[in-house]
């Protein structure tokens, strides 16, 4: 991943995601039950050193591109954004996001961002397929992923263990086709 790189909207910008970016505030999103209701995070203590291995991870591995999303108002780390298992034969990779500080939600940045990484992808990348899944009841990440054009490929059931209890989830597909249709 280039130290340079960078991708500007007109409310963030998004960068390569760095040790510097572990704030307290960066660890503390990790343990916010509100933060973390939908995705895979929240069920153990969240720590300055688990979040220094993620880093050393995906630094060492092409298959993560992890980038900070920053609040152009702020110049804030308020999120993180990734294509994760990228996979080069096969040209797909795994989209994800998470906007930590909720004083940015419903503003429309998860959108911008998005939209910033899956064109990155299907660009600079190269890719033919950007895929994603989430719990059934994140209506919010559901609504997401179809503005952004993906579409709903199916439902694993019972696949995620959160807060006691099992629950599906809904995954989704965008191929490049798909991306060009809706732009």
């Amino acid at each position: 991943m280039s130290e340079k790189l960078l991708l500007q909207g007109a409310k963030v910008n998004l960068r390569p995601f760095i040790r510097e970016d572990i704030s307290d505030a960066y660890i503390g999103w990790f343990n916010d039950p509100e933060v973390t209701r939908f995705n895979s995070h929240g069920e153990v203590l969240y720590t300055r050193e688990k979040a220094e291995e993620y880093i050393r991870k995906i630094h060492a591995n092409k298959e993560y591109l992890v980038l900070a999303v920053i609040a152009k108002d702020s110049g804030r780390h308020i999120g993180n954004i990734s294509l994760q298992n990228i996979h080069a034969v096969n040209r797909g990779a795994e989209y994800a996001i998470m906007i930590g500080d909720k004083n940015y939600w419903g503003k429309g940045i998860a959108k911008e961002a998005s939209r910033l990484i899956i064109e990155y992808g299907f660009g600079a990348l190269n890719l033919h397929r950007i895929y994603c899944g989430t719990p059934i009841l994140n209506v919010p990440m559901r609504r997401l992923a179809e503005s952004l054009g993906f579409r709903e490929e199916g439902t694993r059931r019972e696949a995620m263990y959160k807060n006691g209890k099992f629950l599906d989830v809904v995954e989704y597909g965008m191929l490049i086709e798909d991306f060009k249709s809706k732009r």
